[in-house]
């Protein structure tokens, strides 16, 4: 009976086990069959892909419009010629058929073009585009996404330097409108929304990210491009470039392409530049930008170490206009500008940008690095629209047969150039005015360090090592003082007869 017993005590443990790994065994299932429902129900969702835009396109599109322009041309007649479509089929009917009736070359029928803008202020019918999109337009139509069409009543402003223009019609109702948000808070890698009339199909959105900000086109001096992804092809021109929140931070302007599409590299003005812009040209019909009467040039890595700061920061002073505000305050040839009105200048193109965007009259602080210190002057900023076009102390007179005196030592010999002093026939030679001060370079050794530094003969050289430069001893003495103290180049101030002034440094012998 003991022995039963302690059989049947077995066979109970032996089963309770056995009933603890079914109970394991089902509990296990049940988690693996939860997790494989979870994936199984995630699976649609994640089929959907991003979260839709739809609902901020919706919301945007009726504030972005097309802009048609055209502009008639005559014939070789004076007659205005028939009104045809670019590219339509029957261009060239008409071009033979004039071409045939005058015997010669009647011309072009119209100019039109297709293009983009965007309302800011749908009381007033105030509308954004590029300068370009409605440059020389003889008329300009706004087509609205229902098919609807304004007039241009008035074209308020145009600013080719930044490729803008502010347009008015005279809506009968409110209209859809936008606003502009800040383009200095956007990060490369942001989603941005373009809305536009690419190649005439009105309403198309295209999405991307910022590419690349402060991007330099070489399309004028305030270039400071917001690059993107998002499609941007011929007829975005004028559109707007939206962040997330709905609001414009750049006017699609540009496109980089060899096939005339789009590559994914677009170009868009900075609403923050836009801002002031169009501002402007709604207040004041122009534009009124800052001035600060200085011409300027990048602080290269053979420049920086004489001047004590740092290569590519700040914009180095070559010259300063005459009674202009940088020359009033103090600020001289040779400086750096450190920091304009508390803005740090990152690179010497910046400057330009800082300027131009401080309304004139304003007073405001200016840092400089002057021989390696830095010094803080206030600066009353002036208009660059009433001092663009300054005359010159220039001469028409070219440069002569005659063969001037040439003087060198051993020491300007090593930079590989020949000087003389300007007297009055060597102004008259290479076309100096009187007011003209120092040596002229009369001939300069190929491969030497003052060619590879594009000192050609007849340049002028004013100043060596920050001081005045009157004969060849001065810029003999001038680069034994460098030697002497260490210095690897020479910084010579260098001017042409056309008025154009730069720093160079030019390398001197081990």
């Amino acid at each position: 009976m003991a022995m039963k017993a302690s059989t049947c005590a077995k066979a109970r443990v032996a089963s309770d086990r056995t009933g603890h790994w079914r109970v394991f065994w089902l509990w296990s299932l049940a988690v693996v069959a939860a997790v494989l429902s979870a994936q199984l129900l995630a699976t649609p969702a994640k089929a959907r892909g991003p979260v839709s835009v739809a609902p901020l396109a919706e919301d945007l599109i009726d504030a972005v419009v097309n802009i048609s322009t055209s502009q008639s041309v005559k014939g070789a007649d004076g007659k205005p010629l028939p009104l045809v479509p670019d590219g339509s089929p029957f261009e060239e009917l008409f071009d033979d058929f004039f071409k045939k009736r005058k015997g010669r070359d009647s011309g072009r029928r119209k100019v039109a073009s297709l293009g983009s803008g965007f309302v800011i202020d749908g009381k007033e019918g105030l509308v954004v585009t590029n300068n370009h999109v409605i440059e020389g337009a003889d008329e300009i139509t706004i087509v609205f996404r229902d098919g609807s069409k304004l007039k241009v009543e008035e074209v308020l402003g145009t600013d080719g330097k930044t490729d803008l223009a502010l347009l008015k019609v005279k809506p009968e109702r409110p209209l859809k409108s936008v606003k502009f948000g800040s383009s200095e808070k956007l990060r490369v890698g942001d989603w941005v929304l373009a809305i536009g009339n690419p190649f005439g199909l009105g309403g198309s959105v295209s999405m991307g990210i910022i590419s690349a900000k402060q991007r330099d086109i070489q399309s004028g001096p305030y270039d400071d491009y917001l690059q993107t992804d998002a499609a941007i092809n011929k007829g975005n021109s004028g559109g707007p470039l939206f962040n997330m929140d709905g609001e414009v931070i750049g006017v699609n302007t540009a496109i980089i392409s060899p096939t005339g599409g789009s590559i994914g590299i677009g170009f868009a003005v900075p609403s923050d530049v836009a801002m002031v812009v169009v501002d402007q040209l709604q207040r004041f019909g122009e534009t009124r930008r800052g001035w600060l009467g200085v011409n300027i040039q990048s602080v290269s890595e053979d420049i920086a170490p004489s001047l004590g700061v740092e290569p590519g920061r700040g914009a180095f002073v070559a010259s300063v206009a005459k009674d202009g505000p940088a020359a009033e305050a103090g600020i001289k040839p040779g400086d750096v500008i450190i920091k304009f009105d508390g803005k740090t200048v990152r690179s010497v193109r910046a400057l330009p940008r800082i300027v131009a965007q401080t309304a004139h009259g304003t007073t405001v602080e200016v840092e400089i690095a002057r021989d390696g210190k830095r010094q803080v002057m206030n600066v009353v900023v002036g208009r660059l629209e009433e001092n663009e076009e300054k005359d010159g102390d220039q001469s028409d007179a070219g440069p002569s047969d005659d063969k001037p005196k040439e003087l060198a030592t051993d020491q300007d010999s090593l930079l590989g150039l020949k000087v003389a002093p300007l007297d009055d026939a060597l102004r008259q030679n290479y076309g100096y005015g009187t007011k003209a001060r120092g040596v002229v370079v009369t001939d300069v050794a190929d491969g030497s360090p003052a060619a590879l530094k594009d000192i050609k003969a007849g340049s002028l050289i004013i100043e060596a090592a920050r001081k005045p430069v009157r004969s060849a001893e001065d810029i003999a003495s001038a680069i034994q003082a460098a030697q002497k103290s260490g210095r690897r180049a020479l910084l010579l101030r260098v001017e042409t007869s056309s008025g154009d002034l730069r720093f160079v440094a030019v390398a001197l012998p081990d």
